[in-house]
């Protein structure tokens, strides 16, 4: 019997190995399209004068660089017709002003001129209510070996809202993000939800929220589903473009990736007991 097992792994083993075969997958590169990072985050007991856009573009599926753009001209401003400029500094694709000075529902429009193109965006710096409690509760999640931590604030009354939400978790590389809208919570208590297996009491997460516009609502919607686990692998129908409301001025057909957004920000840390 225990030559037989030996023979089978031994045959299991030559079968896998001879499997394996490198495929050279040439894929079509369309020309570099402009890509916009523009989130004006004034956070809450703060001047907010110092803000930043990061620029790229768009480069080749198996490419390990992300292109950034130096030779832009970025400016924002504002419906009084103050104009906030943006300077590229000594790391490549980043423009920073420190002179921004950020208004509750006052209306910025975001211009950048690239390669003899104007791109333009409007959009309004909306409110964004604190956190007004937080609670944690052990023994959570399906198999009751997860720690949920709840942001609790209310939502601002009488319109329509939407939020933007986001989670520094010291055991993850990038945050995690989510959106929520005031539909069914409208002038009540609302919160954000997370929990994790990972937790341990001195563990330091940070919440994160900012109030943004229903466009960006649905924008950031599509985007997370198809940054989700819902794909079928390489042979799942390709995920779309996900236009944003950087509209180029020059040419229309050749429009800009990203979104410029504006919000009051919430920042609240919490320490794991």
């Amino acid at each position: 019997m225990k030559a037989i097992r030996y023979t089978l792994c031994l045959l299991v083993g030559v079968l896998t190995f001879s499997c394996e075969k490198v495929i050279d997958v040439d894929l079509n590169t369309a020309p570099p399209r402009l890509v916009v990072e523009a989130s004006i985050n004034w956070v809450k007991n703060t001047s907010g004068n110092v803000q930043l856009i990061r620029l790229s573009t768009t480069t080749g599926y198996f490419s390990q660089e992300i292109p950034a753009v130096t030779d832009a001209i970025v400016t924002v401003t504002n419906s009084s017709g103050v104009v906030f400029d943006f300077f590229q500094i000594d790391t490549p694709g980043l423009y920073i002003c420190g002179n921004f000075m950020p208004t509750l529902n006052e209306t910025y429009t975001l211009t950048i001129i690239y390669q003899g193109q104007t791109y333009i965006s409007t959009e309004k710096l909306l409110a964004t209510p604190e956190v007004t409690r937080i609670e944690q509760r052990d023994n959570a999640g399906i198999l009751g070996d997860a720690t949920e931590v709840k942001f609790f604030f209310n939502d601002i009354p009488n319109e329509t809202n939407f939020y933007f939400l986001g989670i520094i978790d010291p055991y993850k590389v990038i945050p995690e993000y989510g959106i929520l809208e005031d539909r069914f919570f409208q002038n009540n208590e609302m919160f954000g939800l997370y929990f994790s297996e990972d937790f341990v009491p001195g563990d330091t997460i940070t919440f994160t929220m900012s109030g943004v516009s229903q466009q960006y609502y649905n924008y950031m919607t599509i985007l997370l589903a198809q940054a989700g686990t819902t794909s079928a692998g390489p042979f799942s129908t390709p995920t779309s473009t996900v236009r944003g409301n950087i509209v180029n001025q020059t040419n229309f057909n050749n429009f800009a990736l990203g979104f410029f957004r504006l919000g009051e920000t919430e920042v609240k840390e919490y320490v794991i007991q």
